[in-house]
């Protein structure tokens, strides 16, 4: 059904992952609308008594508030809170990309919501298990770092090589300053990390003497592994031994790796 709705009638979408919207886009569709209208409508659903509720449109919205228009077009749509939840979030990922913080929170979201596992989510999203596992692990980041990542001053792969940093929220939040201030590549951000954790390591007298040992094409190993299993992993090596850190994001990811190993196990 399509009305014309008073503008004051409508009410935005309490769980709607989006947080920031860009000011620049925004002022651009104000302008947009007070020379050409609104081309697009917004959908809504039926409240109690005469009032609506966006499912999408919030930016499309927010414009005509500031441009000063009394209704806005608007489709009404039929549609239940789980409905609402996974039209916002789909909106959004595919019409105007949330940042890395907003994602993450809106898979978390989902995730609790439908009571699904990560693998399941990504089927319904049309993402991949790793990208759903990766995204939500930027959750456990410092607030401070989580800060940063939203306001896209760090990446989203600067992000998850500092959760490699075994030595806590105090060492992340120095790292994360410092690959500001440095300009630190994704790269160089993952070799720091391996050389913190290493000197965060307790030697004896006799370790400390000894010089690390240095292999070539030893991070070419590791990304092998990392992109056989689709996560990421380390690996050191020792004087008389080495060391494969493989990650993973939850029980389930775990035993997906786990799986995997087993097959390849078999194969061979």
């Amino acid at each position: 059904m399509y009305l014309e709705i008073p503008i004051g009638r409508i009410e935005p979408n309490p769980k709607q992952p989006r947080q920031v919207f860009d000011e620049e886009a925004l002022a651009e569709l104000v302008h947009s609308v007070r020379e050409f209208g609104l081309m697009q409508p917004v959908v809504v659903r039926r409240l109690e008594g005469d009032r609506f509720q966006l499912v999408m449109g919030e930016r499309r919205w927010r414009a005509v508030q500031e441009a000063g228009l009394d209704t806005i077009p608007a489709i009404v749509r039929d549609t239940e809170d789980e409905s609402l939840l996974r039209d916002a979030l789909l909106e959004n990922i595919h019409r105007v990309q949330l940042n890395p913080l907003e994602e993450a929170a809106a898979y978390q979201q989902l995730l609790e919501e439908f009571e699904v596992t990560h693998e399941e989510l990504a089927s319904r999203l049309g993402r991949s298990r790793p990208v759903i596992t990766n995204m939500i692990r930027l959750l456990k980041l410092p607030v401070a770092v989580q800060r940063r990542v939203a306001a896209g001053v760090l990446s989203a792969g600067h992000a998850r090589a500092l959760l490699a940093l075994e030595a806590g929220a105090d060492a992340q939040e120095a790292l994360a300053a410092r690959i500001v201030a440095e300009g630190l590549s994704v790269r160089a951000t993952e070799e720091a990390v391996v050389l913190a954790n290493r000197n965060d390591t307790p030697d004896t007298p006799q370790q400390k003497r000894r010089k690390p040992i240095q292999m070539p094409g030893l991070q070419d190993v590791a990304e092998r592994l990392s992109n056989s299993f689709d996560t990421r992993v380390t690996v050191s090596l020792g004087k008389r031994k080495g060391k494969i850190v493989v990650e993973f994001g939850s029980v389930d990811d775990l035993e997906r790796i786990v799986k995997m190993m087993e097959s390849q196990t078999d194969l061979s």
